[in-house]
């Protein structure tokens, strides 16, 4: 008989060992923390992060780290709070097929656990390559159909993949490690109502769903009894939350250990929404050849694939005009005015007096866009001039290399450490790749300031 879906990847997951991780495996996990620990620093002097930190620390004492606290808590609450920081400038990786974000319920649950367990620093690695593989297979299975049924696709898988990691760092037995995932899936939420008023749940989501994977792995190990068939059996999460039929499992763990399907998740490298990064590129490509003013620019047309419209184009007055911090993540045409206006799309860019810049809300109200059927991430973008010329182009979002992603750490990290501990820190954080010692992360998330 063959083993439900759960239990399959249990196993998979459990045999994993360091020795036998790819070369490249092993250098991804190292940039993934680097990415994750910048957007913790970054994130940890917002509200949202403030909040759910203060409320973690609530909880009780415990051995996990908890950005910008001396203070440390147990792992559900550590990864809680953490997770909100990690998402709360949506500056988080994405799997383009699923528009799951990895980084934010993978590696605050894994830093977590791993120091509450003791685990090493290999250990931790290893949980953090097999966590975006597991994301990455069951986020595939849905596609975007979840969002499109406004269901927040972080939110629904979070707890899953949380408890896929806690339960490989806890070593629990594969049995428990699906059971956990049964339970977990019953966490499983997160509705897109956050675009309506820009408020914050969306951060919530990812911080609630790695507290509730945790959550659910110890109680597995204790013997409380999860549904295994959750993913793949009767009333399984796909048929409930897609309203399809549940996904092939052969399909979703052919090739597990020699095809990696994880390396798909791209990094971002701006503070918005990932299906809008292709266009910023395109805006800063055609801003920098043509050397123009924004000023000069009487329209901006667009091609958008349908499934990122109401996401990013709709409501027309709001996505010009964004009153909140989420609203402006989530606009297509305030970020391109941005980018055309300023050479630049970053955490300022979001702040109240850039929203509320007259010049680059008039240029957002001068864009329009029409549906098209574009693949990944791509974008096409056409510029009309005041002196009548058309200028257009296409492409993919660029892909972030290890320079790229130092630059984005060290960015993000000015809001937290003194300017002798960056490099520092992206030293140390590089290196797990050859070395794996993470001990070094922690300290990191303990002497950061939220300013």
């Amino acid at each position: 008989m063959t083993d439900p879906l759960s239990l399959a990847l249990a196993r998979w997951l459990a045999a994993l060992d360091w020795s036998s991780l790819p070369v490249r495996q092993r250098e991804l996990a190292a940039l993934r923390v680097l990415d994750t620990v910048g957007l913790l620093l970054g994130g940890a002097s917002t509200q949202a992060s403030s909040i759910a930190r203060a409320y973690a620390q609530r909880q009780g004492a415990g051995r996990a780290a908890i950005v910008a606290s001396a203070q440390g808590t147990a792992a559900g609450w550590a990864s809680f709070a953490n997770g909100v920081a990690a998402h709360c400038w949506d500056f988080d990786d994405t799997f383009p097929d699923s528009v799951v974000h990895p980084g934010s319920m993978v590696v605050p649950t894994a830093l977590a656990v791993g120091e509450e367990v003791g685990a090493s620093g290999a250990d931790v690695l290893i949980a953090i390559a097999g966590g975006y593989e597991v994301a990455a297979r069951l986020g595939s299975a849905a596609e975007r159909r979840l969002h499109h049924r406004g269901f927040h696709a972080s939110g629904v898988f979070a707890p899953i993949v949380a408890a896929f990691v806690a339960g490989r760092l806890m070593r629990l037995p594969p049995e428990a490690t699906a059971s956990a995932v049964g339970l977990a899936a019953s966490m499983s939420g997160g509705l897109m109502a956050f675009l309506q008023d820009g408020s914050w749940s969306k951060w919530l989501h990812l911080g609630w769903g790695n507290h509730g994977g945790i959550v659910a792995a110890g109680l597995a190990a204790e013997g409380f009894r999860g549904p295994v068939g959750a993913l793949d059996g009767r009333h399984n999460l796909y048929a409930a939350f897609v309203g399809d039929a549940p996904p092939d499992l052969e399909a979703l763990t052919a090739g597990l250990g020699s095809e990696w399907r994880s390396e798909i998740a791209l990094f971002k490298l701006y503070p918005c929404a990932h299906v809008i990064h292709a266009y910023i590129d395109l805006a800063l490509k055609l801003r920098r050849s043509l050397g123009i003013d924004h000023q000069q620019i009487r329209r901006i047309s667009l091609k958008v694939a349908p499934w990122a419209v109401p996401i990013v184009c709709e409501p027309v007055a709001e996505k010009t005009h964004p009153a909140t911090t989420m609203q402006a993540i989530a606009s297509l045409p305030f970020n391109i005015a941005a980018a055309f206006a300023d050479g630049s799309v970053c955490l300022e860019t979001l702040e109240d007096a850039s929203r509320a810049r007259a010049d680059v809300c008039a240029l957002a109200a001068r864009t329009d866009y029409e549906v098209a059927d574009l693949p990944g991430f791509a974008g096409e973008l056409t510029i009309e001039t005041t002196d009548g010329l058309i200028h257009a182009s296409s492409g993919e979002a660029a892909e972030a290399d290890a320079e790229r992603l130092a630059s984005k750490f060290a960015a993000l990290a000015a809001r937290a450490l003194a300017v002798d501990q960056i490099d520092r820190a992206i030293e140390d954080i590089l290196a797990v790749a050859d070395a794996p010692d993470l001990s070094k992360v922690a300290a990191v998330l303990r002497d950061a300031q939220a300013r």
